[in-house]
Formats: C-alpha cells, structure tokens, sequence
C-alpha cells in the first residue's frame, strides 16, 4: 500500500512538472510586444559582433549597460519574441521527458507498476509531440555555414530523425504494453530498450546542437540564421 501510495505522488509531481514547465516557457508576463522603430538610443546599446575565421568575440557589457539591467527588472526576462529563433525553447522538452522515460520504464522492469507505465506513456507522448515539433514545426533554417558546421548540422538533423522514429517505436510500445499485454515483464522489457535507443539519440542531437551553437557560433544573436520578417 505504501509502494502504491508513493508511486502516485511521483506520478502527480511528473505530471505537474510536464504541465507547469510549458506555462513558463510560453508566459509573456501579459505584455503586447509590438514592432518599433529602433531609435538612436537603442542602436547605441546593441553588441557589437566581431567575427574572424576562428572565433567570434561578443563586446562586453558596458557598466552603464549593466546599471540599466539591474534598475529594470523587465529587461532581464526576455521575451519569445525577442529570440531569434523558437528552436531552443522547445528542444529542450524532448531532451528532457524522453531521458527521464527511459530511466522510469528501465526501473518499471523490476517493479511492473501500472502507474509508472502510465506516467512513461505520458512522458513519451509529449516528447514524441516535442521532437517532432522542433524537427519539423520549429527548426531553424541556416545560412552561410562553414563546410565543418554543414557536417555537424548533418549529424544534428540525423539524430533528431532518429529521436523521431524511436520515440514514436517507444510510445507504440507503451500503447501496446498497456491495453495489449497489460504490462507483462517482457513487453515493459522491449519499451525500455527502445526508449533507451531514443534516449541515445536525442541525447547525440542535443550534443551536436550545443557544438552548432557553442563550437561553429550558430544561432547566438541570430548568426548563420535565416531571417523572415
């Protein structure tokens, strides 16, 4: 009874945490953004990028800059619309709900809990949505990439299809285990290794993805992005 007991509690806390984190990401603290002239102030403020063949080097801010920051509390929560791109706020969602559902099925193989079955065919649902929302709905389109980045943009782009495919396997599995083999061993089992390969794989796209940004400079400030207005 307590086994049971405990296993609903984790269930409801992963349940408010999936639910509560897309709140926060897509909350615009009711404010309308509307496009404005720069004016001259604001053209003084930007960063200046310097870029060379091996590295790009961000300006630093200025104390000025700095005292303006910290005075207003609104210009450190920046808004959706001031990104130059949607991808990395929704990226993150598959990352994280498909590593943890691999783990909890992986478990769920010692434990064969309906519970947990339930709380892993969540998790996979909404990280099958996710993935497919920043491969297909949300990815960015690039231009001017080094030969080297175009290589890593590949490998990128063929996990991220990996993720896809497995993930969907591994919810079709969860689906099949629950209402067809009503959680035997074994089908709980095959959930977890393909869940585990997806795991794999989303976790090889977000490596990739931090080198396209952190290594080539893809996307900071909107660099080697196509802009559509």
């Amino acid at each position: 009874m307590k086994s049971s007991t405990a296993i609903r509690c984790l269930l409801g806390f992963l349940l408010v945490a999936i639910f509560l984190l897309p709140i926060e990401t897509l909350a615009h603290g009711g404010e309308k953004h509307s496009k404005k002239a720069p004016s001259a102030k604001a053209d003084s403020l930007k960063k200046e990028v310097v870029s060379t063949k091996d590295t790009i080097t961000f300006s630093k801010v200025t104390p000025a800059e700095h005292a303006g920051h910290k005075a207003n509390p609104a210009k450190v929560h920046a808004s959706i619309s001031d990104f130059p791109h949607i991808h990395p706020l929704i990226v993150h969602f598959p990352i994280m709900l498909l590593l943890i559902a691999a783990g909890v099925q992986f478990v769920n193989i010692l434990f064969r809990k309906k519970e947990l079955n339930w709380a892993v065919t969540i998790m996979v649902l909404l990280g099958f949505v996710t993935a497919y929302a920043s491969t297909h709905w949300s990815h960015p389109h690039t231009d001017g990439l080094t030969e080297h980045a175009e290589l890593v943009l590949e490998q990128h782009d063929k996990y991220a299809d990996y993720t896809i495919y497995l993930s969907g396997l591994g919810l079709l599995a969860q689906l099949l285990s629950l209402f067809l083999f009503k959680g035997k061993r074994w089908s709980i089992a095959v959930a977890a290794v393909i869940l585990i390969g997806a795991g794999y794989a989303v976790s090889m796209a977000g490596h990739y993805g931090a080198q396209l940004v952190h290594i080539e400079g893809v996307g900071p400030q909107g660099k080697y992005l196509e802009q559509h207005h």
